[in-house]
């Protein structure tokens, strides 16, 4: 950063708000609207991408902040390397920005100290828009961008001023997946055939055999979670008809998350509860759980590809430990830890019935991806490093290093991985529900894991003070849960 780039943010913030016709105020909100505004689409011909032309910026260094995965696996150290090699002719070069991932660039940026590039989650990043943090690209100048999903590229799209932009470049799909102990799924547990372990094919048949094993060693459980989570527990409502907001993503006035039969999803949290213990209703469980699972203390858990390593990590600890030599230890890892599908849920949202109606259980996700400073001295050169970093071959690398699900149609293609497959597949067939790219979705955290720690605490409650019983229950429930979150974000407004 230089000390100009509060005149280059000047020049930018100006360029915007002369773009686009509009019969109304301003959106206040990426990709919301308002009464009568007309919206258009973003082109080359407008001023706010004159930043974007010109030769590339020399003998300069940009910024990279990256997340903390990408930089304790290598792959920030390849990244870079590869593009301070492509572009060393023009003297530059890419570094680590050395901030923490979850710096603020609202705070951070205005007095120089934010990074040129980022790379973080499109709920991340779009809250960046309303302040004019980040750019709008040309992302006619991105290649990545004929390969992504529409939907991919929907998460990092904003409107300022009646125009519609785009303010990121999607990398990689975040979703839940199950991950569990191939040694511990007892002999003759697929009855089907179908290579898939019957105890992980429905939650309905994963709630009975937690029970199982609890029953038979009071010190271990099944299924382990940390359920006042609502970014791994609102897929169980999503999947009975709730959403978060309406209009794909882009009403905040409308909450979502007691619609359709949601309650039946509250249910659930609720039975799961009933398996797992107090240790369900605080966030410890979402640390410990690598080297439980690594010990055999719990069967399985749910949480996103990008933290593999970590349990094989602790799974390889576990085995040296047990006598293995390394390279015993890794391959015992690789084939006993299995990342599976998300079972499928009772129609009935029910755990307890026996041979249910089964439907697919969606979740919340996100899209990780690069976005640009408006703070930048070196917006050229900023493109570069984003087109590089998104090419074929970097992504290729990413989902190799770091076990992330990529974007990109041609390397989910190219790919050998069930996993990428999995999520791209699950994201083009609506099963993963994307953080909406809205400052308001900051308030729906709070009020939901209230509610799900209410209901993961109702039943260690003597019966008599137990508050989740009917159906209306649960409905009160979610409907403070909305209540709380309007007025949450009214108060924001």
């Amino acid at each position: 950063m230089r000390k100009s780039h509060t005149i280059y943010a000047a020049l930018a913030l100006l360029a915007l708000a002369s773009c686009g016709p509009t019969t109304g105020n301003s959106s206040t909100n990426p990709g919301g609207t308002t009464p009568g505004e007309e919206i258009t689409e973003a082109n080359s011909d407008m001023p706010v991408f004159d930043r974007f032309e010109g030769e590339l910026e020399r003998n300069i260094t940009l910024q990279i902040l990256e997340n903390d995965t990408a930089k304790s696996l290598g792959y920030l150290d390849e990244l870079l390397n590869a593009f301070n090699e492509e572009y060393a002719e023009y003297g530059i070069k890419a570094v680590d920005a050395n901030i923490d991932q979850y710096s603020n660039l609202a705070e951070d940026g205005p007095y120089g100290y934010g990074p040129d590039v980022l790379y973080q989650a499109n709920d991340v990043i779009m809250k960046y828009v309303q302040g004019r943090h980040v750019m709008p690209l040309p992302t006619w100048k991105i290649e990545a961008y004929e390969h992504l999903p529409e939907s991919a590229i929907n998460a990092y799209k904003g409107i300022e001023s009646g125009v519609r932009y785009s303010f990121g470049v999607p990398v990689n799909a975040q979703a839940p997946m199950l991950f569990y102990r191939k040694d511990m799924v007892p002999e003759g547990a697929d009855a089907n055939n179908n290579g898939i372990p019957d105890m992980v094919e429905s939650w309905n048949a994963l709630y009975k055999y937690s029970k199982e094993i609890n029953a038979a060693d009071p010190s271990k459980r099944g299924y382990m979670k940390a359920l006042y989570d609502v970014y791994f527990s609102s897929g169980y409502l999503f999947s009975y008809g709730a959403y978060v907001f309406g209009d794909d993503g882009t009403n905040p006035d409308d909450i979502g998350f007691n619609k359709g039969e949601a309650w039946k999803g509250a249910r659930i949290i609720r039975q799961l509860a009933e398996t797992m213990g107090p240790t369900c209703v605080d966030d410890s469980i979402n640390t410990t759980c690598y080297g439980q699972l690594a010990r055999g203390e719990i069967f399985a858990t749910m949480t996103t590809p990008d933290v593999t390593n970590n349990f094989t990590t602790e799974m390889v600890t576990e085995y040296v430990a047990d006598g293995m030599s390394a390279s015993e230890a890794q391959t015992a890892a690789k084939e006993n830890l299995v990342i599976a599908d998300l079972p499928k849920l009772p129609k009935s949202g029910d755990l307890s019935e026996e041979n249910p109606e089964l439907i697919d259980m969606k979740a919340m996700g996100g899209i990780n991806g690069y976005a640009i400073s408006s703070y930048t001295d070196y917006p050229v050169a900023c493109l570069a490093f984003v087109n590089f970093a998104t090419s074929f071959e970097m992504n290729k690398l990413r989902e190799t290093m770091l076990g992330v699900a990529p974007c990109r149609a041609d390397v989910v293609a190219d790919s050998d991985s069930a996993i990428s497959e999995n999520i791209y597949s699950r994201l083009e067939d609506g099963l993963i529900t994307l953080m909406p790219s809205l400052t308001e979705t900051g308030q729906i955290w709070t009020p939901g894991e209230t509610l799900n720690k209410d209901l993961a605490t109702d039943p260690t409650r003597p019966a008599s003070q137990q508050k989740y019983k009917e159906q209306a229950d649960y409905q009160a429930g979610l409907d403070e849960m909305v209540r709380q979150i309007h007025e949450a974000i009214t108060t924001l407004a």
